[in-house]
């Protein structure tokens, strides 16, 4: 090897050795670049290890419970509508007359047959109006305007043993299936 090469392989060497010996001071720890870099290294090691088990974990959703109790039947007036679980637990209270003469109280689904929008309860034009795309539906659910392609749903609801209504979220039951005959559709008021 020529003398001038060699010179050169020694000065790099010599500089590698530097910087693997040069130290630098923390308070207490004296630290060479190499334990720096093999420091960070190991952390990031550590990191992305944690990021891969959370990535294997679940992701999971707090649902409401598909069965809740509402109240009792004295807690819904005539020709009312009780918007107050809309947000909680996405369902209408409806205590009416008007479908097939019975006086019944019934939970209606608060989702659009349309698209899947929230409807809202117009008290005063005594409807449901979706404001997606503006289907109309009566006050017993059944759609008379709007390109919704059927009435709203009803979910389960019964008298339980200590007398207080109760909804089940789990049983659906739609108008033009026949099902809103269905007794545990309703309650009925006597």
């Amino acid at each position: 090897m020529a003398p001038a090469k060699k010179a050169k392989v020694e000065e790099r060497r010599g500089m590698l050795a530097a910087i693997m010996v040069t130290a630098v001071a923390l308070p207490g720890i004296m630290m060479t670049p190499f334990m720096i870099a093999s420091s960070l290294l190991t952390a990031w090691l550590g990191l992305a290890s944690l990021m891969v088990a959370r990535f294997m974990l679940p992701n999971v959703l707090a649902e409401p419970p598909r069965k809740f109790k509402i109240g009792s039947p004295n807690d819904f007036d005539l020709g009312t509508v009780a918007t107050r679980f809309v947000a909680s637990q996405g369902v209408w209270i409806v205590h009416t007359d008007q479908y097939q003469g019975k006086n019944m109280i019934y939970a209606l689904l608060s989702v659009c047959t349309h698209l899947g929008c929230t409807p809202s309860w117009l008290e005063g034009e005594q409807k449901f109006k979706c404001p997606c795309h503006g289907s109309g539906f009566y006050i017993t659910g059944v759609n008379f305007e709007g390109p919704a392609p059927r009435p709203l749903e009803r979910v389960g609801l019964r008298i339980a043993e200590d007398g207080m209504l109760e909804v089940d979220k789990s049983l659906k039951f739609q108008e033009e299936m026949g099902q809103w005959t269905d007794s545990n559709s309703f309650v009925e008021i006597a």
